[in-house]
């Protein structure tokens, strides 16, 4: 696994030290923070512009200098992150990791200088950590609903949520460095180019405002940069106390328009950092302001690290949202929660055997459980190729609490529990899940075959010997000769679990 790992649910203790890492398409941030009586108190911040939008070349590619930058502000955080257990820090990739051809060309390296994991995380998943982020911050008032929204470098995310749980999620393919370079790519300015521009924009918000709007919301807050520097240009320009407004965003927009180009911007409370990507802010904003109505917008102090950390400690207790989201999946689909049951309790057992010998933690046995849940989902399909189905919902269905990652590989194990394995099964993950992933996929093959006959059957004493990559089970000679079937099943499996790198057998007692 490379020295490697991902952030595992273990409880956290006071004085554990917790850290995020936001690869954020304009900015990456670092959050560390000490957990005391179940609260998070700040104890370190670490923020550099790195502009990784900047650096997308159109063709999926990311430009040598800009990875270069990238990497080096990575090595400068990793030296922050080096006396924090690995399983407390999470480093999370959004909109510009997303858009790579080749993303582990980037994700390779970076995970190297930072010494750590990096997920990616879907639009959406963003969403949810920058709502969970703004909720914790300010806590919202019971029964009230909130919109907030979240203008990044390469996309913006729209968020309504109640109390600490988003409702609904949006994320759109326009940011404050996507924008600035895709409308004013030459460095001029005009009304002319604004106002088309703006009405581009405007049409993507344009795919869910009805639906926000018959929602509604109380109140609306904004996160991230962008936000709080069109909120820091209304309050010096004495148009608000901080707020952004209806009547004062537009006059914002006629200060930056009198540039002719991005360079001679003069707004006051800009910092000469922001300028570069201003223009794109206040577009995207007031497209948002236009087509969802709003008349005011408070700005928000925490954004996704913040939720990030949360998100933490929610997964160190009782409140892991990925069980949530996978609970909503087994109701939407009708999987049959008593197979699903019985083939995680065998899985355990056969985890728990193996775990040491594999170097299997606690993520990965977390991932085995979520996938013996799961593996039945494509049955709601089609019960020719399940397995495929199955495989093909846990990737690109919208998993709360997963990453791509994780997704990527909940599918892979769904897609080889069972069957052919295709040598293609595991090409979508990274090289560091690839042994922890072909060997979780192995140990659940053998707890569904244990339960093909979908009784509730008790099952006899397992005992699983692991040697290297070969798998040697020990089973009752008496249970198993009065199930023939399930017999001539594992005398099969040893010539099918050789796609996955494993040989097996299996004798009687």
């Amino acid at each position: 696994m490379n020295g490697l790992l991902h952030a595992a649910r273990l409880p956290l203790k006071d004085g554990d030290l917790v850290a995020a890492v936001d690869l954020g398409s304009n900015s990456f941030h670092m959050m560390v923070s000490r957990y005391t009586l179940g609260q998070l108190r700040i104890v370190d911040r670490l923020r550099e512009t790195v502009r990784l939008a900047e650096g997308l070349d159109g063709k999926g590619g990311l430009e040598p200098e800009v990875k270069a930058r990238a990497l080096d502000c990575l090595a400068r955080f990793g030296q922050r992150l080096r006396d924090i257990p690995p399983q407390r820090v999470r480093a999370i990739a959004t909109n510009t990791v997303r858009r790579l051809a080749q993303p582990q060309g980037f994700l390779v390296p970076a995970e190297t200088a930072l010494g750590h994991a990096i997920e990616v995380v879907s639009g959406r998943e963003e969403a949810r950590l920058i709502y969970l982020g703004v909720a914790h911050a300010q806590p919202p008032k019971p029964d009230q609903l909130r919109l907030v929204i979240d203008i990044g470098g390469g996309s913006t995310e729209c968020i309504i949520g109640s109390g600490f749980e988003a409702i609904e999620r949006e994320s759109l393919q326009v940011g404050c460095v996507a924008s600035t370079r895709r409308f004013f790519g030459n460095g001029k300015l005009s009304k002319k180019k604004w106002n088309a521009a703006l009405a581009e924009v405007s049409a993507e918000f344009q795919q869910f405002t009805g639906a926000y709007r018959a929602l509604g919301w109380n109140e609306v807050l904004g996160a991230s940069g962008t936000c709080k520097a069109i909120g820091e240009i209304c309050r010096s320009m004495k148009l608000t106390k901080g707020a952004v407004t209806a009547e004062a965003l537009p006059q914002v927009r006629e200060r930056l328009l009198q540039a002719s180009t991005i360079a001679d911007i003069d707004l006051p409370g800009l910092s000469n950092e922001r300028r570069p990507v201003i223009a794109g802010g206040v577009l995207v904003l007031e497209a948002a302001f236009d087509a969802l109505g709003l008349q005011r917008m408070m700005v928000s102090k925490a954004a996704m690290r913040e939720g990030v950390l949360y998100d933490m400690v929610g997964r160190g207790g009782a409140h892991d949202p990925r069980e949530t989201a996978v609970a909503a999946l087994m109701q939407r689909y009708d999987i049959d929660a008593g197979q699903a049951r019985r083939v995680e309790a065998t899985a355990l057992r056969l985890f728990d055997q193996a775990a040491e010998a594999w170097a299997l933690d606690d993520d990965d046995r977390v991932m085995l459980v979520h996938a013996a849940r799961l593996h039945e989902i494509g049955l709601a399909i089609a019960h020719s190729q399940y397995h495929v189905h199955g495989a093909y919902l846990a990737e690109n269905s919208d998993i709360s609490g997963f990453s791509r990652q994780q997704q990527q590989f909940l599918a892979a194990l769904i897609r080889t529990h069972r069957r052919r394995i295709p040598k293609s099964a595991f090409d979508s993950l990274p090289d560091r899940l690839l042994d922890p992933a072909r060997r979780s996929a192995a140990l659940l093959r053998l707890s569904v075959l244990m339960h093909r006959s979908h009784e509730p059957d008790p099952m006899p004493r397992l005992d699983l010997i692991v040697d290297g990559n070969h798998l040697a089970l020990t089973l009752s000679r008496r249970w198993l000769e009065a199930r023939p079937l399930l017999q001539a099943d594992l005398e099969g499996e040893t010539g099918d679990i050789a796609g996955l790198g494993v040989s097996f057998e299996f004798v009687t007692d």
